[in-house]
């Protein structure tokens, strides 16, 4: 199932009763990716009060791998507000991180949860993303005989040909979009009259 990723990192500052709030969002495919992210982070701001945080390493609605952190913050002010925008904005494969500087003005628990969630909602307005397509590979095998109607199936259905070797037979390593499998192959068996399918 496709789905939008971050195409590249995306950055949004803002003060909140003299607060800075400074909000990095970055691409993570793995929980790895995302705690070497939240890492670069607390290494860039390593004098902030907090560096609270979360992520969906994965798909945006049925991943099981996802995390937040409060860092700090009163329980359920900070990660679980930034996981809910996230989570709500419908993009996978995603870290965002909020770094606070304190500015001596205590917010309260209900002021912390907007606050967390502002950062969270302005920073994804300026995000950019991409689609990412789920792809599978096939090798097809056929006689010379049917490579001009079997590449005229693949560039009619914009199928991506990743190697291509020519012995005996023509071998093709192809990347095909999950949800293009059932028309490409039905494709095939009908322009080869059944010799080939996927």
């Amino acid at each position: 199932m496709n789905y939008q990723v971050p195409s590249q990192d995306a950055y949004f500052e803002q003060c909140i009763q003299k607060s800075r709030f400074i909000t990095h969002i970055s691409r993570a495919e793995t929980k790895e990716q995302a705690i070497t992210f939240i890492t670069k982070i607390q290494r860039q701001y390593p004098d902030a009060r907090h560096h609270c945080w979360a992520y969906i390493a994965g798909h945006p609605t049925t991943s099981i791998t996802l995390a937040s952190s409060d860092d700090g913050e009163p329980q359920g002010t900070a990660g679980k507000p930034i996981l809910n925008v996230l989570q709500h904005r419908g993009i996978g494969e995603i870290i965002l991180v909020v770094v606070r500087y304190f500015g001596g003005i205590k917010l309260g628990a209900g002021g912390l949860v907007r606050a967390y969630s502002s950062s969270a909602h302005l920073a994804m307005e300026t995000l950019q993303t991409q689609i990412l397509v789920h792809c599978k590979s096939f090798n097809l095998v056929f006689d010379y005989a049917l490579e001009t109607p079997v590449k005229h199936v693949l560039t009619e259905q914009d199928i991506f040909i990743r190697q291509a070797n020519y012995n005996q037979k023509i071998s093709l390593w192809i990347e095909v979009p999950e949800q293009n499998i059932t028309n490409l192959d039905a494709a095939l068996i009908n322009i080869t009259s059944g010799k080939l399918s996927l």
